[in-house]
């Protein structure tokens, strides 16, 4: 079995029910100070629109808030949905936020639109869509590019400004492109575990060594949710559990409290289509986490977790989160 894997946290700012998108913000940003004392590797923050219990979706003013309220910790998105911005937008903004935190800022791009298909529309109204991600990341890494007298339209802030560009995806296609681009490839297994083996197996098979890499780099995204017993652990779990049971029921709302019995709110159907979308969840004691999670990593021989824990009580995430950091040797 594995000895070590990194460890690092996805955040979406979650809007806790009784709360506002200000409380959200602010809780997000605490979290990010948290996570850097617990000494996680990476905190990242994802688009997403219209969507009333989500508060990220101006990504980059977030990382610039998140960066400029930690010391050390890298900051990023996971991710930037590419085609709902122009290429020369995110240069400058990422460029900007690199320029402001050198060597900390990283740039996860996705391919989907982070939302329904109207507000997509409404995002796109110059036409892009998934179909341009690759010609759009090819875009957007010309901007990066150091400086060249032969382009007429440079990114100032951008040019020449080393970020490293991951891409993200839940199925083949991003994997593919990540492989033969040479990127590295972050998995949404906290939300598509069906489709993980398959797309990790893609990304390994099509890689090329690259200025960027020599070998292939994977993190894969999970839900990871802990306690001092199994039975909290579980009762904390249902907050994301209510999350995803909302989205099914096409009534996304903000995060709810815990419950005790969440079979009391749920129909057995409906769990069981929860619980295929949830199947790369760790949920648990800190020692029984962290021997999942590194079978896990021996199995996928992925490089790097991306832990998502979805909590409404805040101070049982930073619990969550330290008791992980002590399992796994992090706290100094």
């Amino acid at each position: 079995m594995k000895t070590s894997v990194t460890l690092s946290v996805l955040n979406l700012a979650p809007v806790r029910e009784g709360l506002g998108v200000s409380d959200a913000l602010r809780q997000s940003i605490k979290l990010a100070q948290k996570i850097e004392e617990f000494g996680y590797h990476r905190f990242w923050v994802a688009e997403h629109h219209n969507m009333p219990g989500i508060a990220s979706s101006a990504t980059a003013v977030l990382i610039g808030q998140i960066a400029g309220a930690t010391k050390a910790i890298r900051v990023g998105s996971g991710g930037i949905m590419l085609p709902n911005h122009a290429p020369l937008t995110i240069a400058e903004q990422f460029g900007t936020l690199n320029a402001l935190y050198p060597g900390r800022i990283d740039l996860g791009l996705g391919r989907a639109p982070g939302t329904d298909q109207l507000t997509a529309h409404a995002l796109r109204r110059h036409g892009q869509d998934a179909n341009d991600f690759p010609e759009l990341v090819e875009e957007l890494q010309a901007y990066f590019q150091p400086e060249s007298t032969t382009k007429r339209v440079r990114a100032y802030p951008g040019e020449g400004e080393n970020i490293p560009i991951w891409l993200l995806g839940s199925s083949g296609f991003s994997a593919r492109l990540a492989g033969e681009m040479g990127l590295p490839f972050a998995f949404a297994g906290h939300f598509a575990p069906q489709h993980m083996m398959p797309a990790l197996m893609v990304y390994k098979e099509s890689f090329k060594p690259s200025a960027v890499l020599a070998e292939p780099y994977s993190m894969v995204a999970v839900n990871a949710i802990v306690a001092e017993t199994a039975k909290e652990a579980e009762v904390l779990a249902s907050s994301l559990y209510q999350q995803f049971l909302a989205m099914i029921r096409n009534r996304p709302g903000k995060l709810k409290p815990a419950v005790e019995n969440i079979d009391d709110i749920w129909t057995p159907y409906e769990k069981q289509m929860v619980m295929e979308q949830l199947g790369g969840s760790f949920i648990g004691t800190a020692a029984d986490v962290h021997d999942r999670l590194l079978r896990f990593a021996e199995k996928t021989e992925t490089n790097e977790f991306m832990l998502h824990s979805t909590i409404y009580d805040e101070q049982k995430q930073y619990e969550s989160f330290r008791l992980l950091a002590e399992q796994f040797g992090l706290l100094s």
